[in-house]
């Protein structure tokens, strides 16, 4: 890992207050509720890193979900989980739950949470996107597009935001998240 890279990370964690202490895990923030429709125990987020990414079935950046299923098994072990939230705000997840499940699982072997279809904009946001973006790191603007990337802290602080346009592979990710896992 570039020395680099791995400093201008901590340096961004630090400046938003990045804890080891785990307070409040993101479920605590706002509600948490499966594809399947069941709340998501509170202890798949507490204490744990997580990256949250709204995710659509017919979207262009879609083979981002293997990239995602990499992550999540390269660093579960360490405490990161990845949180997959369906969103047809942008005309490109249009199916049912067990459609996405089935999509997700058949075509890219997606083991991670997936959570409820959501909006991430709007007057309808969820709690969980209100967080997001609420937070100094989402600077309260709307989400652009599927993909977007927000990176939580194991006290359930918001740490990073990325673009759709980065790969969840690329260096500036997987270094947060080391850095945020304690490395």
């Amino acid at each position: 890992m570039n020395r680099r890279r791995w400093l201008q990370a901590a340096l961004l964690l630090a400046a938003f207050g990045a804890s080891a202490t785990a307070r409040a895990g993101l479920a605590e923030q706002a509600p948490l509720v499966s594809l399947g429709g069941t709340p998501l125990p509170a202890s798949t987020t507490a204490g744990r890193v997580v990256l949250v990414v709204n995710v659509a079935s017919y979207c262009g950046y879609s083979g981002q979900l293997s990239d995602l299923e990499l992550l999540y098994n390269r660093y579960r072990s360490r405490g990161l989980v990845v949180l997959g939230v369906p969103c047809n705000q942008f005309g490109q997840e249009p199916g049912t739950a067990s459609e996405i499940q089935n999509f997700c699982s058949t075509r890219y072997g997606v083991t991670f949470p997936l959570l409820a279809k959501q909006d991430v904009n709007g007057p309808l946001r969820s709690g969980l996107y209100r967080y997001l973006v609420d937070s100094s790191v989402g600077g309260r603007s709307d989400v652009r597009w599927n993909f977007e990337k927000f990176l939580v802290g194991r006290d359930g602080r918001v740490l990073a935001r990325f673009s759709s346009a980065t790969s969840p592979l690329d260096a500036v990710v997987t270094t947060a998240i080391e850095v945020a896992l304690g490395r």
